[in-house]
């Protein structure tokens, strides 16, 4: 990567911050879980309701999934695109 020029991104050891969307997924969990559906059908239609809920809420999954390195990840890469392209 480094003889073309890619930037690295630096991630923890710890798995869980590996995996950003795990975060969501427990939320996910979280509001669907320990109900009664009548049907497969009503407990996706549960799911899909709270990731629109999610959706519509553009601060809540950054907090959920933004980790600190993530951000900075995001901002080097920006930093190194506007760079590039100047």
């Amino acid at each position: 990567m480094q003889t073309v020029g890619l930037p690295t991104v630096t991630q923890p050891a710890y798995s869980p911050e590996l995996n950003p969307a795990e975060r969501v997924f427990e939320e996910v969990r979280r509001w669907v879980e320990g109900r009664v559906y009548g049907s497969v059908e009503e407990k996706v239609e549960a799911m899909s309701a709270y990731l629109r809920r999610l959706e519509s809420d553009p601060c809540r999954a950054p907090s959920l999934a933004g980790w600190d390195w993530i951000e900075e990840a995001v901002e080097d890469l920006r930093c190194c695109h506007a760079a590039s392209s100047d």
